[in-house]
């Protein structure tokens, strides 16, 4: 799949994140008697537990800035710990939630930085290390985190190269959770909108029409369905395609090809907003403006950065 896909446009360290060996979701939290930090949010909280390894970091430095963490080094972790060093006092994070945070990660070996960055992630996004997850996951907003883990367990068995991060070696990350973003709303596009033919299995036909793009988040649905309805974080399956609004072309669909399967996550934020609260069977188009596609123009170095995209789609299933 290319990507100028609806994937969605990631940061390097959800780029880094995002990995075939971790796709595990939640089910990283351990099973042991050990106290848990997780808070009595809901059923859907992981019991992580609190242990002599996670609760052994110090972390000093302002809150939501590069922090200095100290350990023994070499640390040494022997399964994922998490640790909430300190409570913050806001709402409680809860899945399917954006989380606004700073991120700190070290190398158990020399306890060096690997990353310092301000993130944006989605509670209980599949996409995201469980490690990672743990630091935002059924906490309140204001909260600081330590979370320890094997660098195998959340790199997998190569480790991470670019950070210069072995198999071997043991990570500890700190989380400052900054705050939970409020979901994004489509506009119903009811001043001219595009007009749509669809042709069976072959391309659909769209005609754009003349004038600037618009600079707000932009929904027609065409036909309604009458399927189940998406949530956030569902997985949908789709037929798509995708034009730059900005030259008129077509740029990426899946007719001829497969239909898209990913949860509304995991795509850029437009085209999965676009999807939420609709029906199976419904058949819509979408104007998504560049800080809700590929970013505005230089953010990234993606060829669709800064444009306008619209998206031709028709909803097929949900699980």
């Amino acid at each position: 799949m290319k990507m100028t896909t609806p994937l969605r446009r990631m940061a390097p360290l959800a780029l880094l994140a995002a990995s075939a060996l971790v796709l595990t979701g939640c089910a990283a939290g351990s099973d042991s008697d050990s106290d848990a930090t997780a808070t009595p949010a809901a059923d859907a909280c992981t019991s992580y537990t609190s242990g002599d390894e996670s609760e052994s970091v110090t972390v000093s430095g302002d809150f939501g800035k590069e922090v200095t963490a100290e350990f023994t080094t070499p640390f040494e972790a022997t399964e994922l710990q998490r640790t909430i060093v300190d409570e913050g006092d806001g709402d409680v994070t809860a899945a399917g939630d954006s989380v606004d945070l700073r991120i700190n990660v070290f190398k158990g070996t020399t306890g060096e930085a690997a990353i310092a960055e301000d993130a944006t992630f989605t509670v209980g996004d599949p996409q995201i290390f469980p490690a990672f997850l743990a630091g935002i996951e059924c906490v309140p907003v204001g909260s600081r985190v330590v979370t320890t883990i094997p660098a195998a367990d959340l790199f997998g068995e190569a480790g991470s190269e670019g950070l210069g991060i072995a198999a071997n070696e043991s990570v500890v990350v700190v989380t400052d959770v900054s705050k939970i973003v409020p979901p994004l709303t489509a506009e119903e596009w009811t001043e001219n909108p595009p007009t749509v033919k669809f042709n069976g299995e072959e391309p659909p036909v769209l005609t754009l029409p003349e004038g600037e793009p618009r600079p707000e988040l932009l929904v027609d649905v065409i036909e309604e369905g009458d399927g189940a309805v998406i949530k956030k974080g569902d997985t949908v399956t789709t037929n798509y395609q995708g034009t730059n609004w900005n030259t008129g072309e077509i740029f990426d669909q899946s007719y001829g090809k497969e239909p898209l399967v990913l949860p509304t996550t995991s795509v850029v934020e437009g085209f999965g907003t676009a999807l939420v609260g609709q029906k199976v069977g419904t058949k819509l188009v979408v104007s998504i403006p560049p800080e809700y596609g590929y970013g505005v123009e230089g953010s990234s170095e993606h060829e669709l950065a800064g444009q306008t995209l619209v998206f031709v789609i028709e909803i097929l299933d949900v699980e």
